[in-house]
């Protein structure tokens, strides 16, 4: 025993093993360490490593940033998905998760639903909205898969929707139909070109009609080589025109027996859009729930102003088109048919017929609100192409509310009412389209109007405007 102001403590000297330790406080108990049987092992937490892909037709550059901070550079492999099989089986290990992402490119979504079916994370990352320093002067494969790690293992990356083989087979349809538009169109103004420049001049108003393409089988060139010129271009532009009916009947063909036909049928009870227009918004747009409100599909689609503020000063400048050209010139086409005055032609009512009624309801106030819209515009002088992109902005909208009356919004991303001045199409299951936000809805039928023939004028000019 020892003493040390006034209290004893044991020591334990000199005592065998498996006497054990001697414990100041008797009613303590201690589970011996070396006891193997007792205890649990620790459980270790789960690591990723987020692999960045460089992807290119020979090859692909390879870089992997591990969750502690560290990034290098792995190498690079072919250019085939046999390639990336085999880098997956070197890096997976035990506790390790791999998440892997690459650029929107050539490899297209193969390369992403091959590695989401082998129940991997795989991102396709828009190129366009990836953060770059602007002071980097210096681009490298190596460095580019560096980057793409890097940022992907900050949450920096915005990766763009993946469609299924279907969907994109038939996206594919409708640009190949438009790549033969613009060839067609090309094939007539190099004819058009060609003629004008030796003094020939059509006489008839429309072009491209049977009377013009028989003006063009008798005309006569002063030299037989422009004649076989002539010749040629003609057959070109047969050519280009035959290969886009052909096109034409099969995008109507493919349409029956589609997921979206619904979708694109509802599209169709608007002013200006038919089987084309519509299988080319709902293909290129896809599910249309990952847009919370209108505005944000406007955006996606480069149909909102540009701007250049600073300070007290605000610059709004054109549309920024940094979206879907597809689905721009689409709804920009549409615009064209809201300079008429609100009316349902028969081949309207014919495309309406069977939808649901709230479509209808939708798409006829869209004839009355655009063509408001438009009216207005032109009364404030504004150029021609303005009114008609702010018309296709908010027909938009009226796309966007018609695609959710078929299908309801999920309970992961709610449709919740503006609080801003823009005008928000909202849409209600119980009630019926409403625009804006916080105006009270219009009566269902109009007050009695007063006795008397100038009131009752007076009123009715109320109403109607």
């Amino acid at each position: 025993m020892s003493k040390l102001a006034g209290v004893c403590f044991p020591i334990n000297v000199g005592c065998p093993v498996d006497a054990g330790p001697i414990h100041m406080f008797s009613g303590s108990e201690e589970l011996p360490l070396n006891n193997k049987e007792k205890q649990t092992p620790m459980k270790t937490a789960k690591t990723i490593l987020y692999v960045g892909l460089d992807v290119h037709k020979e090859s692909i550059a390879v870089a992997l940033a591990d969750s502690d901070g560290s990034l290098r550079r792995y190498g690079e492999i072919p250019g085939h998905i046999q390639a990336v099989d085999k880098l997956i089986q070197k890096l997976q290990k035990p506790g390790q998760e791999l998440r892997l992402c690459y650029e929107a490119g050539p490899f297209g979504f193969v390369l992403c639903r091959h590695l989401r079916q082998r129940g991997f994370v795989c991102e396709v990352v828009a190129p366009s909205l990836i953060p770059k320093r602007a002071g980097d002067r210096i681009k490298t494969d190596a460095r580019d898969a560096e980057q793409l790690a890097r940022l992907f293992r900050a949450g920096e990356l915005t990766a763009v929707r993946v469609p299924d083989e279907t969907d994109e087979a038939i996206r594919d349809l409708m640009r190949g139909r438009l790549s033969a538009v613009f060839d067609q169109r090309r094939a007539r103004q190099r004819l058009k070109g060609f003629l004008l420049r030796l003094g020939f001049r059509y006489p008839g108003k429309t072009s491209w009609t049977p009377a013009h393409m028989n003006y063009l089988s008798k005309l006569k060139m002063p030299h037989p080589a422009q004649q076989i010129v002539l010749e040629e271009y003609v057959q070109a532009i047969q050519s280009a025109t035959e290969r886009v009916e052909r096109l034409t009947t099969q995008v109507q063909a493919q349409l029956a027996g589609w997921k979206w036909e619904p979708v694109v049928r509802a599209l169709m009870c608007l002013r200006g859009i038919s089987v084309i227009n519509g299988m080319t918004l709902v293909a290129e747009i896809g599910d249309i729930d990952r847009f919370d409100n209108p505005r944000q599909l406007m955006s996606f689609l480069g149909l909102v102003p540009s701007e250049h503020s600073s300070g007290a000063k605000r610059h709004q400048g054109a549309i920024t088109k940094a979206g879907n050209g597809s689905c721009r010139r689409a709804l920009v086409e549409a615009a064209h048919h809201y300079w008429i005055a609100p009316r349902i032609s028969p081949t309207l009512r014919q495309r309406q017929h069977g939808q649901p009624e709230q479509v209808r309801q939708i798409a006829w106030k869209a004839q009355q609100r655009l063509y408001a819209r438009q009216r207005a515009l032109s009364a404030r002088k504004k150029k021609a192409v303005v009114v008609v992109a702010a018309v296709a902005r908010e027909l938009c909208g009226f796309v966007w509310a018609i695609c959710r009356a078929l299908k309801p919004p999920t309970a992961n991303a709610p449709v919740l009412p503006s609080t801003g001045k823009a005008r928000v199409y909202v849409l209600k299951r119980h009630l019926k389209f409403q625009s804006g936000v916080g105006r009270k809805p219009a009566p269902q039928t109009p007050p009695a109007c007063p006795t008397g023939p100038r009131k009752e004028r007076t009123h009715l000019l109320g109403v109607l405007r």
